[in-house]
């Protein structure tokens, strides 16, 4: 079967690899499942959004959430906040820090984040949005994105501006979310509407939201005429998801499934230390036992073993024979 498409050359000079890319996911994309979607070919992994005050403020546990690791080929990090100083201060502590591309969060529907007037909230003020995204181009020399979503809600779908100012301001590539902050996570995303914003601007744009298979990525790219798609949620229990339909296949689940989830479980132990790592595990080892049927009463044993119990039991409970139980 095909590739899901050429790689654009817009995509290529920013050092891409394949149009399919891993999108940012609060407590999900951390190093260790960057890492391990990298290492199936995904053609860029992007971290979890980090605050970009508290990474100057040298935050442990926010700057673990930006920790890059040793393939740093084709990984960016994404930063969120509200004040050009500390958009654009976190931005260098990274380029410094060995990050190959800054993307800005202008998507996050999170009351949290909005309360604070970050994320999607910023598509409320183009203004002070793009004075954000012209501290953090002119603090660095890596190529510097953006996040967002078609607009606030339905009645100011004006994300196209919005990219045209963005891409002015020497911004190099988008991934657009096809739903607006007010429909959070429901309904369809509507890839049809993320045209418009790819007609506006000559950089690439990625298409994201509801991408989980080979067929809805190539839908996506129809729809949209992006240059690529950002897979999220599809990814969770299948790090091959991305290289996968990058390659025009669908995402099953491998033979060595498996091996790929112990060899996950114990690089967020070494990562994170036993019992932070098994606490951080615990929703990564569900995802893996959902794709392989595994019952509910193994489920539960592997969740609630101690850290040391768990290869054994995981491995039971990944087996042909456990899922036929």
């Amino acid at each position: 079967m095909p590739e899901l498409a050429p790689l654009d050359p817009r995509l290529k000079a920013l050092g891409l690899t394949s149009p399919v890319a891993l999108a940012p996911m609060a407590g999900i994309t951390d190093r260790p499942f960057r890492d391990l979607v990298t290492s199936f070919g995904a053609g860029l992994v992007v971290s979890e959004m980090v605050a970009s005050r508290e990474m100057v403020q040298a935050k442990r546990s926010v700057r673990d959430r930006a920790e890059i690791g040793a393939r740093v080929e084709g990984t960016s990090v994404q930063i969120a906040g509200r004040e050009a100083y500390w958009m654009a201060e976190s931005a260098r502590l990274l380029e410094d820090r060995g990050a190959r591309m800054i993307d800005i969060n202008m998507g996050c529907p999170a009351k949290k984040v909005t309360g604070g007037l970050s994320g999607s909230a910023l598509l409320r003020d183009h203004d002070h949005a793009l004075s954000l995204i012209e501290a953090v181009v002119a603090a660095v020399s890596v190529p510097v994105t953006l996040k967002t979503r078609l607009g606030w809600d339905d009645d100011s779908r004006n994300t196209a501006a919005l990219a045209r100012r963005a891409e002015a301001a020497g911004i190099r590539m988008l991934s657009i979310h096809g739903r607006t902050r007010c429909q959070f996570y429901k309904g369809r995303a509507d890839w049809s509407a993320i045209a418009g914003i790819v007609d506006a601007v000559t950089i690439p744009v990625l298409a994201n939201g509801d991408i989980v298979d080979l067929s809805s990525a190539r839908e996506a790219l129809s729809a949209s005429g992006a240059a690529g798609v950002m897979v999220g949620r599809g990814a969770c229990g299948a790090p091959s998801a991305c290289g996968a339909i990058a390659d025009g296949r669908d995402p099953v689940r491998p033979w060595n499934l498996c091996d790929i989830a112990l060899e996950h479980y114990e690089a967020i132990l070494s990562f994170y230390g036993r019992d932070l790592g098994a606490r951080v595990a615990r929703k990564h080892l569900g995802w893996y036992m959902d794709a392989a049927g595994t019952p509910a009463a193994s489920r539960r044993q592997v969740l609630t073993a101690p850290p040391e119990a768990v290869p054994g039991l995981l491995s039971q409970a990944l087996s042909p024979e456990a899922r036929a139980a």
